[in-house]
């Protein structure tokens, strides 16, 4: 996996999370989440965000839970311009792995807000805190 996120501030403990135990996942890979309390590699654009993995996890080792960020201050990828301040999320369509990008006007999936401006493949500091609201 390329271009894990990089904690810089902790702003809470990682809390644990299900995972698949086929599944390798990479300290510093953005999860999304699914059914029930379950983490696994983000994998699209504007995904559900569980957080940050907080540890390694190595494929069939037999463990099927995983520490996960929910909050803190970490480092990552921009995919194309991202302004201070936007609320940010996924993005998967470069087939980059933790890619992330402004996310729309009025989305109701984030996972944090920039604390940066940063360019296209830029690194910039964003805060983690994952929101998802239902806005039907």
């Amino acid at each position: 996996m390329t271009q894990e996120c990089t904690l810089v501030y902790e702003l809470e403990l990682p809390i644990p999370f299900t995972c698949a135990d086929n599944t390798g996942i990479a300290k510093g890979a953005i999860l999304k989440l699914t059914d029930p309390m379950t983490a696994s590699l983000a994998n699209g654009d504007a995904d559900f965000v569980a957080g940050i993995a907080a540890e390694e996890k190595i494929a069939n080792d037999g463990k099927t839970k995983i520490a996960v960020y929910r909050r803190g201050i970490f480092k990552g990828y921009a995919n194309g311009a991202i302004a201070v301040g936007v609320a940010i999320n996924t993005y998967n369509g470069t087939g980059d792995d933790n890619d992330i990008y402004t996310a729309a006007a009025g989305h109701d999936k984030q996972m944090g807000t920039s604390l940066e401006t940063a360019g296209n493949d830029e690194t910039f500091l964003f805060e983690l805190c994952p929101t998802h609201r239902d806005e039907a």
